[in-house]
């Protein structure tokens, strides 16, 4: 059997949706240090124990592979800046982030959900990684909803379910179907549109909406909410995903549009045409928001970036 290809296997083990943490510790100086890492679970009740898996191409890898003191803090959902400083700033992270000391003296993260105080309990080499296992020590927790991390992307599950809430009026439910360096959209009178459907049922539409793709011969994997706005002063309401095409054997009526070519284009309407301008720039980062307003107004929540 041949060896797996690293970036394959890292997009199969991005699949799997996690938290996001911050691990902190301190330098035998003093300089406090830390990394974002979804690398995280809990481990036991009795002793009280978690693990974290610092990576070898860290920085700070020598100070987390020597540490007899470490900390965990789980982020709230809004903390994306704090998760993506400790993934990719190269100035001083903590200067930031507003942090205070546990009871070991090591910075945890303030407004996360949990934060973990721990001892170092064990230490096993693992590949490209070490594990450290903690023994927790003290922590705090908050009632609040946590920042998610799926297939390079964060996702607030609860600013997610808010934009989804049942409001009156009719639903347009859609999916950006990428296939490739191209997205498949429906030729409609008035341009192009994302392949959708209309519902009344908002418990039901995403099966429509999968339905609606499936006549159209798209076969295709539905994500995350990608734009969820209401019509101004209408009773309209418009929720759009990401999805990704697999067997595409497309209607008629349906048109694969390069992606770069998407800003030469005639939409249904001023919306979908900011809305596909959008998606064309984020694509190229693959960097994805999520939009939550009406049609004049509204904001782009959390452009993504890798850990």
């Amino acid at each position: 059997m041949n060896a797996p290809d690293p970036r394959v296997l890292r997009d199969a083990f991005g699949a799997y949706m996690t938290g996001v943490t911050v691990v902190t510790a301190r330098r035998a100086d003093g300089v406090a240090v830390g990394f974002t890492a979804n690398s995280f679970t809990s481990v036991s009740l009795d002793p009280p124990l978690l693990l974290v898996c610092p990576g070898k191409f860290l920085s700070s890898y020598e100070t987390f592979s020597s540490c007899t003191h470490f900390a965990v803090s789980v982020l709230a959902e809004g903390q994306e800046d704090i998760a993506t400083v400790f993934a990719s700033s190269k100035a001083d992270r903590f200067a930031q982030v507003s942090c205070d000391d546990d009871v070991h003296g090591v910075p945890v993260v303030m407004g996360a959900i949990a934060q973990f105080s721990c001892t170092l309990h064990h230490r096993v080499e693992a590949g490209d990684h070490c594990v450290l296992f903690g023994k927790v020590e003290a922590f705090e927790h908050e009632s609040a909803a946590g920042l998610g991390y799926v297939s390079g992307r964060f996702f607030s599950l609860g600013t997610e379910r808010a934009a989804l809430d049942h409001v009156d009026g009719l639903t347009i439910a859609g999916a950006i179907v990428q296939n490739g360096d191209c997205v498949l959209l429906q030729r409609t009178k008035r341009g192009l549109a994302p392949l959708s459907c209309t519902h009344s049922d908002r418990g039901a539409l995403l099966g429509h909406l999968r339905d609606t793709l499936a006549a159209m011969g798209v076969s295709a994997t539905l994500g995350h909410a990608y734009s969820v706005f209401d019509e101004t002063g209408g009773r309209t309401h418009h929720s759009y995903f990401l999805a990704e095409g697999h067997q595409v054997q497309p209607h008629e009526d349906v048109q694969a549009v390069p992606i770069d070519d998407l800003p030469a284009q005639t939409f249904a309407s001023p919306a979908l045409k900011t809305m596909m301008l959008r998606f064309a720039t984020e694509a190229r980062s693959r960097n994805f928001g999520l939009y939550f307003g009406d049609t004049e107004r509204g904001a782009v929540h959390a452009p993504t970036d890798r850990m």
